[in-house]
């Protein structure tokens, strides 16, 4: 897939290496605009042609005890190591580390009862990604595209000279259960990274959201300076650029186009509002999401986990963990809720905050939570819903849904609804066979009443 590449503290020079745009080629070119999305596009002639996703993924499972479902009558056990503080929201409480949530409550709706019955997260994660259920899928591989490459495939960008799908910083991780590629859809429907190596690790100082490493956007004070070395850089490959075939082309007018360049560049943003949403990767990346969104990208899944350290998985040491991870959490989704708000975003793009499933309703001997799918909780906010909502109860101890349950499929039945796409519509599996684009689902009318 396209990877926009970390920019290095070296200075700019005026030569991009031969090599690094022939390298595009190998990593797959995800989420072009390439002809097919254009007959996609004359073949979906009522979606709206600015709405906008994004996906903010909690990897691993987070608990729904100890973020937004919280139990505060219930025992020690059950309740977990946290209090819970009330919301703005009349009659909600969240967990006492997620005090900026509780503020722009009447921002975002709640959907408590969400369940389904894939206990592993490879399986889990595949479900929720795309909407079909299929077992063994970490032996398998990706099985049915997932949401974003859909949406890729039948919408492509908002804009021009963007890509339609990016994933931040990157799908790498897709091989051990993220399942955020295009599958049979083709290599074209990838999502774009924002950057990152497959070592790529959240505790790199700087996320990697720029351009190749011999361009540095951030440390460019002259910005004539740098399209000039860009176009010089463009004219030393012209002679590859020509041998590549048509859809390499393609490639390489995005990653050099003016579009692409400014939406990556956090630079541009005041630092007041950098700092609002957090100076390390979860803050930059909720940040850089706001910023593809307004651009014109159609669906962005910003991933929030750590590759071998952190991720919401915790088995072990919950409460440590939890204290650890909440507050930038915290302060870079509140900071995502409000600036869509505040920037007139919310009624044209939507924000889904979840994970693959949430935690066992006890604390055990290993002072974790395990995997549970019978209950999870998630966050949608802008869209044009109205917020300020819990829709959906669980049972006393966060374990069951105690009203009418919902499906991963509903979701996605109702993103695929609100991008103005028909959930029912087919496309061709692997053996050219029409498919649903959600095995089973319809968007859930609760949340899309007013």
């Amino acid at each position: 897939m396209l990877t926009i590449i970390n920019p290095s503290a070296a200075e700019p020079k005026a030569r991009i290496p031969r090599r690094g745009f022939l390298r595009l080629g190998a990593l797959g070119l995800g989420g072009l605009t390439l002809p097919a999305l254009l007959e996609a596009r004359a073949a979906q002639p009522n979606a709206r042609r600015d709405t906008a996703v994004i996906l903010y993924w909690m990897a691993g499972g987070p608990s729904q005890l100890d973020t937004w479902d919280p139990k505060p009558g219930a025992p020690l056990e059950v309740r977990g190591p946290f209090q819970s503080i009330a919301a703005r929201t009349p009659g909600v409480r969240l967990c006492e580390l997620l005090p900026r949530q509780a503020m722009v409550s009447d921002k975002f709706t709640l959907l408590r009862s969400v369940s389904h019955r894939e206990f592993n997260h490879p399986d889990a994660t595949h479900l929720v990604q795309t909407g079909y259920h299929e077992p063994n899928v970490q032996f398998r591989g990706q099985i049915f595209p997932a949401q974003g490459s859909i949406v890729a495939r039948l919408r492509g960008a908002n804009q021009p000279g963007l890509p339609p799908y990016v994933c931040i910083p990157d799908a790498y991780f897709a091989r051990q259960g993220f399942f955020q590629r295009a599958a049979h859809l083709g290599r074209e429907y990838d999502p774009v990274n924002s950057g990152g190596e497959p070592t790529f690790r959240f505790t790199s100082p700087v996320p990697s959201f720029g351009m190749p490493p011999d361009i540095t956007i951030a440390r460019s004070a002259n910005r004539r300076e740098l399209l000039g070395r860009i176009d010089a850089a463009r004219r030393s490959v012209d002679a590859a650029v020509e041998r590549m075939d048509a859809v390499y082309q393609r490639a390489f007018d995005l990653i050099t186009s003016r579009a692409t360049r400014e939406a990556f560049d956090l630079s541009r943003e005041p630092l007041s509002l950098r700092e609002r949403y957090g100076t390390n990767p979860w803050g930059r990346g909720a940040l850089l999401a706001r910023r593809l969104v307004e651009a014109g990208v159609t669906f962005v899944t910003m991933n929030h986990y750590e590759a071998d350290v952190d991720w919401w998985d915790d088995h072990y040491t919950i409460e440590a963990n939890l204290r650890r991870r909440l507050p930038p959490f915290d302060q870079a989704l509140a900071a995502l809720v409000e600036d869509l708000h505040v920037r007139g975003l919310a009624e044209r793009v939507l924000l889904v905050a979840m994970g693959e499933f949430g935690r066992s309703p006890r604390i055990d001997a290993q002072a974790g939570r395990g995997h549970w799918a019978r209950a999870l909780s998630i966050l949608v906010s802008g869209g044009g819903l109205a917020g300020g909502r819990v829709i959906g109860a669980t049972t006393a101890n966060g374990g069951e849904p105690a009203t009418d349950a919902y499906t991963p499929g509903d979701l996605l039945a109702t993103i695929y609804h609100f991008l103005g796409i028909d959930p029912a519509r087919m496309l061709p599996d692997r053996q050219n066979r029409p498919v649903r684009l959600v095995d089973s689902g319809t968007p859930i009318r609760e949340l899309l009443e007013s």
